[in-house]
């Protein structure tokens, strides 16, 4: 069983807050929820670094929503469903795409400047998986940008959102079954102080889980820390198994932790795929070749990569014309442009990294955990839209449409809820051994990459999740005191839970892959 808090505290000797909701995650999901909430609520966002630190804010494609006359929700329900391998829930997904297009309105009211055609209507292109035109960008390629940025606008200027940058959650507090409280910290590791965020509801939009592999499109601050602590709160978490490697992220020989996406528009765009011998290889693995499913391009490329004995294939958008290019994907093109790589003349390097996490907090319709006033909305949440692989741009949306709906439902029954000021203490009993977690870290890293990626098998998962297990244990008796030390045991936990639902999962089922599958 893991730790129940990961830390030393006294709720009776630290400071305290009144809040009515506590958000967990400053991404979209987070804001969205915040500004959905009823004006009336004191609420807090908590934002584990500055703003701009997030998966959300990195987000290049766009938005998924059925929003032209060649378009219908029926077409955007088929295509997720397909994609997902026929793993979602189809309630959920259904209201994924039926609400899609009033959240996409809903932003444009509150001030996100999506890409236009010269008539004003909504700029739309095509991603993996998709039958039509229905992703919405802005600022071409840089869409998470622009929606976390008007979002932020709109909670600064509202009085009754705070948002607290450079704040680690530690963990949620509990009162007789129920989520009353966060316990957090602020400062750095020497000045740290704690403190407990009382409330009447938690919404946990922390994100996903890129840290636990070493190679992944994921900012560097996604350590897994809400889903490992709603877990050793006791939120029951599903779909651990599912993780999605994005085909394209930039590849260099050095590169190696936080990669540079490709966004999966510019193959929408026309991009194609070429081997190592400039050969094109997509249409011999799917009919729909470049804009096939991601689990399924990610495993072309793979296979691809150690037939040439490669490292990397190549993306090649060439015969586009030069200043669509630069216009469409800006950020890419001067992100390429400074490694060397004018995506207008040359091909572009690329190999699957790991990108995204289907798994997580499980919820129901509304957002709501097996915890009584615990939320979980976006990366962290298993609403069970994206079943067992992604669809392109739905990431962006479900922590739109679920954050919203459960800012809806603690509209509609917070005022029956009181305040719970719980009296916890709890003194972590630790040899005091001194530990390298960057180390350590780096182990588990190596681990996840090497036996719980593209391609598994049950023997090396059984090997490594032993391992995984010896550092936890060696993790929980050192001590937790430093953010980095917190994180670290953080990503152990849920390297430990992937593994384990791997194993268990004897099928393949999308990005969940064996070659030893029964």
């Amino acid at each position: 069983m893991p730790l129940r808090y990961l830390t030393d505290f006294d709720t009776q000797k630290i400071i305290n807050e009144k809040w009515d909701v506590v958000i967990i995650g400053s991404g979209v999901a987070g804001l969205y929820s915040a500004v959905n909430l009823d004006p009336s609520l004191k609420v807090c966002v908590l934002s584990k670094e500055t703003m701009d630190e997030n998966n959300s804010y990195l987000a290049q494609g766009g938005i998924a929503a059925a929003i032209g006359e060649d378009d219908m929700p029926e077409y955007h329900f088929k295509d997720t469903i397909k994609a997902g391998a026929g793993h979602c829930n189809e309630e959920a997904v259904s209201i994924l795409v039926k609400e899609a297009p009033k959240d996409i309105k809903l932003l444009c009211e509150l001030g996100t400047n999506f890409d236009r055609e010269p008539d004003g209507t909504l700029t739309r292109t095509r991603e993996g998986g998709h039958g039509r035109f229905r992703i919405v960008h802005a600022l071409g390629d840089a869409t998470g940008k622009e929606v976390v940025d008007s979002l932020l606008r709109v909670c600064r200027d509202r009085e009754n959102i705070k948002i607290i940058e450079n704040c680690f959650a530690i963990d949620i507090i509990l009162s007789e079954g129920r989520a009353a409280g966060v316990l957090i910290t602020t400062g750095n590791d020497a000045e740290a102080v704690k403190r407990i965020l009382y409330c009447r509801s938690v919404i946990c939009a922390s994100g996903g889980v890129g840290q636990v592999y070493r190679n992944t499109t994921n900012s560097e601050v996604v350590t897994g820390d809400g889903i490992s602590m709603a877990y050793r709160a006791g939120a029951k978490l599903s779909d651990m198994e599912f993780v999605q490697f994005h085909p394209t992220a930039f590849y260099r020989p050095e590169n190696s932790g936080s990669r540079f996406l490709i966004s999966e528009a510019v193959r929408g765009e026309g991009g194609i795929l070429l081997n190592k011998n400039n050969e094109r290889f997509m249409l011999k693995y799917h009919e729909m070749a470049e804009i096939a499913p991601r689990d399924i391009v990610s495993r072309a490329i793979f296979s691809e990569m150690k037939k040439t004995g490669s490292n990397y294939v190549y993306l090649d958008i060439t015969h586009k014309d030069s200043d669509y290019l630069r216009k469409r994907f800006p950020t890419i093109y001067k992100s390429c442009l400074e490694h060397g790589v004018d995506i207008t003349k040359d091909y572009i390097p690329v190999s699957p990294v790991q990108h995204y996490f289907m798994g997580g907090i499980k919820t129901d319709l509304m957002g709501r955990t097996n915890i009584e006033c615990l939320y979980a909305c976006g990366e962290a949440a298993n609403t069970g839209v994206h079943g067992a692989n992604r669809l392109a741009s739905n990431s962006l949306l479900e922590g739109l449409v679920f954050g919203r709906r459960s800012a809806e439902d603690i509209n509609s029954k917070i005022e029956t809820l009181k305040f719970e000021e719980v009296h916890v203490s709890n003194t972590y009993k630790s040899s005091g051994k001194s530990l390298n977690v960057m180390d350590i870290r780096n182990r588990i890293k190596t681990l996840m990459d090497a036996h719980a990626g593209i391609e598994r098998n049950g023997p090396d998962m059984e090997k490594a999740l032993n391992q995984i297990d010896d550092i936890i244990i060696s993790l929980e008796d050192a001590g937790m005191e430093s953010v980095s030390a917190l994180e670290t045991l953080n990503i152990a936990y849920v390297a430990h839970l992937i593994l384990k639902g791997a194993i268990a999962r004897k099928v393949n089922c999308g990005s969940h892959y064996r070659t030893d599958s029964e």
